[in-house]
């Protein structure tokens, strides 16, 4: 039997942490993850799929992802129920993350205008060139 899943996309906000009252990290989150094609208008949607992680790794996510993070997460499926307030039967559906990965530089988490701004090739022109022009 097998129970992996691989994600990548991006954070939908900062992740939250938490505490077990035995002092284990737990980190919770939602990724945002592009679908691979668009709907009828032409638009790109998206599945939000809840994510957990634990220990040093949860509390390396609540440090260095925020909104807008790209990660990759590395985990298995897992469903689990309780009872609601309503004393309804509540299922979740998640990802316990074995590892998460953070997809992009620390800094290039600002704006793209900003990144942009610091690309010295930002308004480097395109060369036309022939394929007679090409020494291969």
């Amino acid at each position: 039997m097998l129970n992996r899943t691989i994600l990548v996309g991006r954070l939908t906000a900062d992740p939250q942490l938490r505490f077990t009252p035995s002092g284990a990290a737990v980190a919770t989150f939602t990724l945002a993850v592009n679908r691979t094609f668009t709907n009828q208008q032409g638009e790109r949607e998206a599945d939000f799929i809840n994510c957990v992680v634990w220990r040093k790794p949860a509390e390396n996510a609540a440090n260095y992802l925020k909104k807008g993070s790209l990660a990759g997460v590395d985990g298995k499926l897992q469903t689990r129920s309780y009872e609601g307030q309503d004393g309804k039967r509540v299922y979740v559906t998640e990802v316990v993350a074995e590892s998460v990965q953070f997809l992009e530089p620390k800094n290039n988490q600002s704006s793209n205008q900003q990144r942009n701004d610091d690309n010295p090739f930002s308004n480097v022109q395109p060369i036309d060139i022939s394929d007679g022009d090409l020494p291969f």
